[in-house]
């Protein structure tokens, strides 16, 4: 679910609140340089706090994930909240009732969906069947793009994380509502015509129970046909939930998208509101699978390429760690188009996606590429 733009207005110098550098590339909500961001994180994490806290105050959201002594724990995600009394959790999908959580859970969800024709704008489709007919006969219908069939994108309203220049902030609007979509009608809407299942948002971390048990009726109910199962994530949830993700997609011939949204841990915290450590954990977990079935790919990471802040040295970080486990593994950097608290950067530039792309290359990744290039600008 892409949803549509603005036109951004003109960028202004923004001084960083840390150093006192001048840059056209500093956001104005968040204040801070990259190198500070890097360099000097203690200083700069009181300017980050509040920035996440003005965020999510709109949407009535914990500025934080709470961390009562007295609360009821919820373990779904990297957040470990501890949810006292009356509380609702860091993504709002679950509220501690007299000390039991009520909420989102494995029979109902904050979900929305849609149709999507084949070969559809996928992080993965340059690689994966609905895009390139990868893994025909076993996982596609077609030696080539799937035309004729369809993808169900199941959105989910919630999210793990606080990224400032998130592209669907939009579902914050309504990640507050009761849960209502059942996994059974969710599993319904398969038809003959739909190929795969891609779980998205949001991020599925946080309903991951929902969509596993989604995805497990979908899969009973057409039994001896074509049926991939994909998520696209964050990556922050609990390890033993992305085991149980990662059976379903490696027999049905689905992949699982990491978005490796930044490799230092106080960039990214800047950027998303939370460490990065399970996420980079878990895609290491994952890496094994990949070598079970390389054909059609099981696993495939992303990342976001946000001027002034995702410059060619973070890339090269974590392509390096992605090589590490498998330089085989697909790497999609995607152009960045101005959003959410991040509205007033400019968008990726031509000359930053080629130096990314270089750089991903050298060091070590044999399978990138540039996405969502009609964004780049040309200076």
């Amino acid at each position: 679910m892409r949803l549509s733009h603005q036109k951004p207005p003109p960028k202004t110098m923004v001084t960083c609140k840390c150093c006192g550098k001048d840059s056209f590339l500093i956001s104005s909500a968040l204040g801070l340089c990259l190198d500070c961001l890097r360099s000097n994180f203690d200083k700069a994490l009181p300017y980050v706090e509040k920035v996440h806290e003005e965020a999510r105050k709109p949407f009535n959201l914990p500025a934080t994930p709470p961390k009562d002594e007295e609360g009821k724990q919820c373990n779904l995600c990297v957040n470990d909240c501890l949810i006292g009394p009356s509380r609702i959790g860091y993504c709002g999908l679950r509220r501690n009732s007299e000390g039991r959580l009520i909420g989102a859970n494995a029979e109902k969800g904050n979900v929305s969906w849609y149709y999507d024709p084949l070969p559809t704008n996928c992080v993965a489709d340059w690689v994966c069947p609905g895009g390139t007919g990868s893994g025909y006969p076993d996982f596609a219908y077609c030696n080539g793009p799937e035309y004729g069939y369809k993808n169900l994108a199941v959105f989910y309203q919630a999210c793990s994380f606080d990224c400032l220049f998130c592209q669907n902030w939009h579902y914050r609007r309504s990640v507050n509502q009761e849960a209502r979509i059942s996994a059974s009608l969710l599993a319904d809407q398969v038809d003959e015509k739909t190929a795969c299942i891609c779980y998205f948002g949001g991020d599925p971390s946080p309903q991951l129970p929902h969509s596993l048990r989604a995805s497990r009726l979908a899969l009973e109910r057409n039994q001896g046909r074509i049926l991939r199962i994909c998520w696209e994530t964050n990556g922050s949830m609990h390890p033993s939930l992305l085991r149980q993700a990662a059976e379903l997609s490696l027999q049905s011939g689905g992949c699982i998208k990491f978005d490796l949204k930044a490799w230092s841990e106080g960039l990214h915290i800047a950027l998303c509101g939370v460490t990065n450590k399970r996420t980079l954990e878990n895609f290491k977990l994952l890496a094994p699978y990949a070598r079970e079935r390389p054909s059609p790919p099981f696993l495939i990471a992303s990342t976001l390429l946000i001027p002034g802040y995702i410059d060619k040295e973070e890339v090269a970080k974590i392509a390096s760690f992605v090589a590490s486990l498998n330089p085989e593994i697909p790497y999609s950097l995607l152009a960045f188009h101005p959003q959410f608290f991040m509205g007033d950067l400019p968008a990726t530039s031509r000359q930053l996606a080629l130096e990314c792309l270089e750089a991903a290359k050298e060091a070590g990744l044999n399978n990138v590429r540039v996405g969502n290039i009609h964004l780049l600008r040309d200076n």
